[in-house]
């Protein structure tokens, strides 16, 4: 576990010695349904946290409102100490937290170094009279050269120059990561990286995770393999019903009952 974490009580809404985060009352209702009932959460800064809880607990809906793709009915959160409520996606992305999603989205019909060159900040020939006299070619240029060593880390530059459409579920998977830290952020969240993917590529995507954090990158990623969490994670919050029923370090939340109560029921001995 994280030396900063070893001495944080293990129960839900802790507070952190060092958060990047901080979310209270979060709450989202879907007409009788309470996706997300959150009294509070802390993410501590330089850490792989992982959101675990089984389907419909309110984990991708916790993502969706932490980083602007959606609204919450109550509540607030902040990054690095500022607000990030009624901010949208794009500008909570400059603000330096980012997040990818469970069903890989990327344009087919650019090659895998253009869908990395898209994600860059400050793109002046976005705008049309820099486009017009020709105001962007030295940054896309530049863009091109940061881009390079993000395609290469993850394994992508023997197809830098192909159609993203021609890559595998689990390439996809690589050029989005790739994609997301173009953007240069302190926060990355990873919805199921690992879903769909093969043993192999799974093992890999969690290299790139953990070699996230060594840079002092702070991830927060869903994922159901208990494996990978067990393995990678330095710190394990439980979500079910929308709320938040366990924290602490992976073998100490797979061994609590509540988490094993959420996952099977009464009377079961592990989370699967």
């Amino acid at each position: 576990m994280y030396d900063a974490l070893a001495s944080t009580a293990h129960e839900p809404g802790v507070p952190k010695p060092d958060p990047i985060m901080v979310a209270s009352g979060l709450q989202r209702s879907f007409g009788g349904l309470h996706a997300v009932d959150l009294e509070s959460l802390e993410i501590q800064r330089h850490t792989i946290t992982s959101l675990i809880g089984p389907n419909g607990a309110g984990k991708t809906t916790l993502f969706n409102l932490l980083s602007g793709f959606d609204k919450p009915d109550a509540g607030e959160w902040h990054l690095n100490g500022g607000p990030l409520v009624g901010i949208p996606a794009f500008q909570v992305a400059r603000q330096g937290m980012i997040r990818t999603f469970q069903l890989t989205r990327s344009l087919a019909r650019l090659t895998v170094r253009e869908n990395v060159m898209l994600a860059a900040t400050n793109q002046p020939g976005e705008r049309f009279w820099h486009a017009l006299f020709g105001k962007w070619r030295d940054i896309e240029e530049a863009n091109r050269e940061k881009a390079r060593p993000l395609i290469e880390r993850f394994g992508l530059d023997h197809m830098a120059d192909e159609y993203a459409g021609t890559l595998s579920g689990g390439q996809r998977k690589l050029l989005e990561m790739a994609r997301a830290l173009m953007v240069e952020p302190e926060l990355i969240l990873l919805d199921e990286p690992t879903a769909g993917v093969n043993p192999a590529l799974t093992q890999e995507l969690l290299e790139h995770i953990i070699a996230l954090r060594d840079i002092g990158m702070t991830v927060i990623f869903i994922e159901h393999d208990m494996d990978a969490v067990q393995n990678i994670s330095d710190w394990v919050v439980c979500m079910a019903q929308g709320r938040i029923i366990a924290e602490g370090p992976p073998a100490d939340v797979a061994a609590n009952p509540a988490v094993i109560d959420a996952y099977l029921g009464h009377h079961h001995g592990e989370v699967p």
